[in-house]
């Protein structure tokens, strides 16, 4: 008999009562080879003859069993064949197909193309559709059974549905296939939706605790699939967290005036990366607040902290609050916080004894104005502390009753900045005198550093600084005036001069430079600071255009500093003496080393200098630095001398106001000024003293050592004490400038990789991590583009690459990597500004855009490229062995990172193919396990992005790499061809 069509063939065989083998070899012979089963539709045939009458036909259910069986058609066929069928009052027919599910829904699988397994998801989808409301159909005809009072029967045909639905689900692999299908067909998971809700209301109704719970059950599992990546333990295990610790420390030490966005982001990588909870997350940056505080030296720096912890911090919190879900949550995880806090009872005290006041009362008052805490919470906070202070070590020395607490005066001249600031906005011609009232207020005891240290801890220094700016614009030119108003507007010129220099040194040059504006006019300052400024790691040069103006201003400034007995005030223009000074001491020192001029007249012309505005002996001494750098060794000691006469005070009656106080500020300038030029020179100049050191952190390095022992020395220290100070930080900064970026990363790598404890290992990552917050755009170039291939190509190194080190170094170029993308989007900070990058190849040479020339390391991966595991399907069989998602996405491949991280999975993809394994094949398993443990739920746009497609199917051999979840995270499942490779890979495990 010649068989026309699949229908007949399945009646021959039910009439003539084939076995199901026979059946199989007879189906083979009517259809010959070319046409798949699937392309026939064989399961969708079957299943339609056996579920004709009311009862389904077992003869040809056998048919479709064994089909299954011996892989004759395949998962997704049967699937989509069973999930059409929806007469779900015929119970025995219901129940058999539930039977044939029960054959393989719980080791479902795929190796064909990749759009088979992708119609894998899809089927499998539509089936879990099926399913939930066949398990709807029963739960409604059990309710209407015990309404009629027959349950039997809808009880029993509910419960098989929702085990069928339990088995489905339960299985990992099929939630990850679901997790795909679901971002193939959104409407379909909208109709899963809906037949979860009201499968919801129906069984509300039913008493059946048992089958309401497993229903539930299988409820949140259905939910649970989109969100299947997102779920990390947290680390409850640990209580300090060194890292935390050191980037608070690190922003207080160097970047008060940072903006606290870049900060939260950062302090969120790491509270991600590290999994850890908020409540000790927010205690680590309180204790770090505190450490800094009691560590901090006197004077500017102790005032810069007080400003970090009790205005900047709050504000970070504010942020944070947004970033951690629910404010009902954060306030009392920041009051957990703060009863942890209450119980290191030495750290508060020692905080407590260094501000001479309460801190945490302080602290908690902030917060609650906040909104961080209840006043409850507050209240009784206060009261702990309160009574374990009654116990605390009391100073009982009078010294200290008379110091005002620096919190307290931080926290009044925070709103005296806003003061200020709308004070300096008026018309300055109108009240000159009321203006240098305000600011002779603010040069008196510690005020000025107090109002800059308030005004950057929230973010207003520049806009002050801007105001000085304009005022000290606003003073370069007197038009006929009188004496008073003459010595008014030298005074304005000055104050303004020398709280500029001060804001520079202290703060940073970047805070006082504007916004660069095309056309507009520098402002005298502005131009001053960038060309005749010293500052640490910018050489001047003495002979430059901008310290030679015009000759006969010179000669006038000469002759009026030489022949009058003082300076003359009214109609003086102040910008052009400032920038006429250079000149004029040169001619004056040529005069005195050729005898021309004596000691004592070199005397009248230091105090002319410096007796009525000190700005102009700031000038002068800026010059002379430069000067002396040029000079020889027997040279240098007139031009010395005339530098130590300007740095000391005029003691005469015939002074402008507030001059002692101008001297106080003119002195710290100079001796910034002048520190790397005197101890070149190995001189010394005596300052007038403030009794503070005004450099603290200036000349950390030991004398006569190398560095490398230095920074060996230094990180063995850190590390055994298990976490980094400020005066650590200052020396690794320092090292950091002298060595350069590789030296620096290399020689630190190094240290890492000798570590052979585990404990230790761990903290060192930790540790390394922050430090390198230092620089980390430039570390990681050099981690992920030079130290990390230079270990995995070469085959002496391997060895180095072993757990634990290796697991460590895997940990550490993950967090690196992953913070530097998050970020160099958004601007670099003000410190990772002024670093001089000589020592960094240029990525595009090492790593060129053409790809017709292949990189050095394209070349060393070529060799492999026979062995790269090329997808099978017609789409897979195009794509190149290098094509990611991050070509898809036409990210920016002329950025440095980018070309860096493209460049490292290229030789991870290479390592994983080739026919070799060994430490450095291990090392590429925990690079990829951190990358899967740091990564956020749908965080497109990660890293992994760079990863080449073909990746992923050389990945899932790795016996801890094969898991679904591994799979989803690793892939970008926002586009189409990343679902393909995901849905191949998992229906593959």
């Amino acid at each position: 008999m010649k068989v026309v069509n699949l229908k007949q063939a399945i009646l021959q065989a039910w009439k003539e009562r084939w076995s199901d083998y026979q059946w199989a070899i007879n189906m083979k012979k009517f259809f010959p080879k070319g046409a798949t089963w699937d392309i026939l539709n064989l399961a969708e045939a079957l299943l339609e003859q056996a579920m004709i009458g009311p009862s389904p036909n077992p003869l040809i259910l056998s048919y479709l069993k064994y089909a299954i069986s011996s892989q004759m058609v395949s998962y997704s066929s049967v699937l989509t064949a069973i999930s059409k069928f929806d007469d779900f009052s015929r119970d025995l027919c219901v129940q058999a197909l539930l039977d044939i599910m029960d054959m393989f829904c719980d080791r479902l699988s795929c190796h064909g193309k990749a759009e088979e397994c992708i119609g894998l998801c899809r089927a499998l989808l539509s089936a879990l559709h099926w399913l939930l409301r066949c398990t709807a159909a029963s739960a409604e005809r059990l309710r209407e059974g015990l309404e009629a009072g027959t349950p039997a029967a809808g009880e029993k045909q509910l419960a098989m549905c929702l085990l069928r639905l339990e088995k489905t689900l339960s299985s990992t692999k099929n939630r990850a296939l679901l997790h795909i299908a679901k971002l193939e067909e959104a409407s379909s998971w909208t109709a899963i939706e809906h037949s979860l809700l009201k499968l919801g209301e129906i069984l509300a109704s039913l008493s059946n605790p048992q089958l309401r719970s497993q229903a539930e059950q299988c409820g949140t599992l259905i939910r649970s699939i989109p969100t299947m990546l997102a779920v990390h333990s947290e680390q409850l295990h640990k209580t300090g967290y060194p890292t935390v610790h050191a980037v608070v420390l690190l922003e207080g030490t160097m970047n008060l005036t940072g903006e606290t966005q870049p900060l939260v982001e950062q302090l969120m990588m790491v509270k991600r990366m590290q999994h850890i909870p908020t409540p000790l997350f927010v205690l680590e940056i309180w204790k770090a607040c505190f450490v800094g505080l009691i560590e901090s030296p006197e004077g500017t720096e102790e005032l810069k902290w007080t400003a970090f912890t009790f205005l900047k911090i709050p504000q970070v919190l504010v942020k944070l609050k947004k970033y951690c879900h629910g404010d009902k949550d954060f306030t009392e995880d920041v009051s957990c916080a703060f009863e942890f806090l209450l119980k290191l009872t030495p750290l508060l005290d020692k905080a407590d004894q260094r501000c001479n006041c309460d801190c945490t009362k302080f602290l908690l008052q902030e917060c609650s104005k906040q909104g961080l805490l209840s006043e409850a919470s507050v209240t009784n906070l206060m009261a702990k502390r309160a009574a374990d202070r009654e116990h605390a070590p009391q100073l009982k020395s009078g010294e200290n009753a008379n110091i005002q607490p620096n919190p307290g005066l931080i926290l009044r001249a925070e709103p005296t900045v806003t003061n200020i600031l709308k004070t300096m906005d008026a018309d300055h011609s109108k009240s000159p005198e009321g203006l240098l009232g305000v600011l002779g207020h603010m040069l008196s005891g510690k005020s000025l550093d107090l109002l800059l240290a308030a005004a950057a801890a929230t973010g207003k220094l520049k806009s002050f600084a801007r105001k000085f700016i304009n005022l000290n614009e606003f003073t370069t030119h007197g038009n006929e005036e009188l004496a008073k108003a003459a010595s008014v507007r030298a005074l304005l010129f000055d104050i303004s001069f020398l709280m500029l220099c001060h804001v520079a040194q202290t703060y940073g040059s970047e805070v006082i430079l504007s916004e660069s504006s095309t056309g507009a006019q520098v402002p005298f300052f502005e131009t001053w600071m960038q060309t005749c400024m010293p500052e640490e790691g910018k050489i001047l040069n003495p002979d430059h255009p901008c310290f030679w103006p015009d000759s006969t201003k010179v000669e006038s400034l000469v002759a009026l500093l030489n022949n009058s007995s003082e300076m003359k005030l009214v109609q003086m223009k102040w910008h052009e003496a400032c920038l006429s000074i250079s000149a004029a001491i040169l001619e004056i020192l040529n005069a005195w080393e050729n005898g021309v001029l004596a000691f004592e007249s070199i005397q009248k012309i230091t105090d002319n200098i410096k007796g009525k505005v000190c700005s102009l002996a700031v000038c002068a001494v800026a010059w002379l630095v430069a000067h002396v750098r040029m000079l020889g060794l027997d040279e240098r000691e007139k031009s010395l001398q005339m530098i130590r006469q300007l740095a000391g005070p005029l003691y005469s009656e015939n002074t402008l106001q507030f001059y002692n106080e101008r001297v106080v500020i003119m002195s710290s300038i100079l001796e910034h000024m002048c520190a790397d030029v005197l101890q070149q020179t190995a001189t010394q100049i005596k300052f007038p003293s403030t009794g503070v050191d005004t450099m603290p952190y200036w000349n950390l390095l030991p004398p006569k050592r190398p560095i490398k022992e230095v920074l060996t020395d230094i990180f063995a220290k850190v590390l055994e004490k298990g976490w980094v100070d400020s005066r650590s930080i200052h020396i690794f900064d320092t090292l950091l400038h002298m060595g350069g970026v590789y030296w620096f990363c290399n020689n630190l790598i190094k240290e890492l990789l000798k570590e052979t404890r585990k404990e230790h290992t761990l903290r060192a990552v930790e540790l390394l991590y922050s430090i390198f917050c230092l620089d980390m755009q430039q570390v990681t170039l050099v981690l992920l583009g030079h130290i990390l291939p230079g270990l995995l190509t070469d085959s002496s190194k391997w060895h180095s690459l072993m757990d634990p080190p290796g697991t460590a170094l895997a940990k550490l170029a993950v967090w690196c990597a992953l913070s530097s993308y998050s970020s160099h989007k958004g601007q670099a900070s003000s410190r990772q500004k002024k670093r001089h990058r000589e020592d960094i190849e240029d990525y595009i040479s090492l790593f060129p855009l053409d790809d017709m020339q292949p990189s050095k390391l394209m070349r060393l991966l070529s060799s492999n490229e026979e062995d790269a595991n090329i997808l099978s399907s017609p789409t897979d069989r195009s794509m190149s062995s290098s094509l990611s998602a991050s070509q898809l996405h036409t990210v920016n491949m002329r950025d440095p990172l980018n070309r860096v991280l493209a460049n490292l999975f290229l030789l991870i993809s290479s390592i994983l193919g080739s026919r070799t394994a060994g430490p450095h094949t291990q090392f590429v398993q925990w690079f990829m396990e951190e990358c899967v443990d740091c990564l956020e739920q749908g965080s497109r746009g990660s890293i992994l992005q760079f990863m080449p497609f073909t990746t992923v199917s050389e990945l899932v051999k790795v016996s801890a790499m094969s898991s679904p979840k591994v799979v989803l995270a690793i892939t970008d499942l926002s586009l189409s061809l990343g679902r393909q490779v995901a849905a191949k890979a998992i229906a593959a495990l």
